[in-house]
């Protein structure tokens, strides 16, 4: 990992005014254009673009940093698509959460078949907080049954996981698709499968954080604040 004063080099701005505006961006329901008005109320000038460089830039580097620290979430999975779009077409954002609904992990695509749903698995797989699944709980999409038995196969995935098609219990990341929805929604479509990522990293990151996944004793109000500077090493 990049130290802080690696990541943050030439920057024109301080690195605590960077980290604001991109976690407010990935955060809450605001534009760009908002984070420019609310930045110069505080006397600073910045353009939308900028922050979108930032965001871009910063987005995925809190999802890999975060990830580092997340608790171990249990082996019953849920797993769901939901769409996103980018560059006027529908993608597909592939996610998984356990039955607490703490998050394990998630994947964008482009197509929405077997190939793509076997990469997410293989992806979530590889999580380091994740666990083997005792069983894994998808809706009809008939992509699932034949990416698990072909991880089975292939000796990634145990051949005792259990596979459910029940729709009602997948209600649980149903409800979870919201908060990212509710982020991506305002966006209007992203202009590029790329920045889609990136930004995407981000939003999962501070739901992540949200939902108490963060290895981290946060007794301030503003734990978010104080978790993100010590993550970057900013704080002691």
């Amino acid at each position: 990992m990049k130290s802080a004063t690696n990541l943050f080099k030439w920057k024109h701005f301080n690195v605590e005014i960077i980290l604001l505006t991109v976690r407010w961006y990935l955060q809450y329901r605001l534009s760009y254009r908002d984070l420019v008005e609310m930045m110069s109320e505080r006397g600073i000038s910045i353009s939308h673009t900028t922050i979108m460089r930032w965001v871009h830039q910063f987005a995925p580097e809190i999802a890999k940093i975060v990830r580092s620290h997340l608790k171990q979430v249990n082996d019953s999975w849920r797993c769901d698509e939901t769409y996103i779009k980018v560059k006027g077409k529908w993608t597909y954002l592939y996610r998984a959460v356990d039955s607490k609904g703490k998050t394990i992990d998630f994947r964008l695509s482009e197509k929405r078949d077997m190939k793509a749903a076997q990469r997410f698995f293989e992806k979530a797989l590889s999580s380091n907080h994740a666990q083997i699944p005792r069983v894994i709980t998808v809706d009809k999409n008939p992509a699932y049954p034949v990416a698990i038995e072909n991880l089975k196969n292939n000796n990634k995935l145990p051949h005792e996981t259990q596979i459910r098609q029940t729709k009602y219990l997948n209600n649980i990341i149903e409800q979870d698709h919201r908060f990212i929805k509710k982020r991506t929604n305002p966006m209007l479509g992203f202009k590029s499968f790329l920045t889609a990522e990136q930004t995407i990293q981000g939003i999962e990151a501070m739901h992540m954080i949200k939902k108490g996944q963060v290895e981290y004793n946060h007794s301030s109000p503003l734990f978010v604040v104080q978790l993100i500077h010590q993550l970057f090493g900013l704080i002691a």
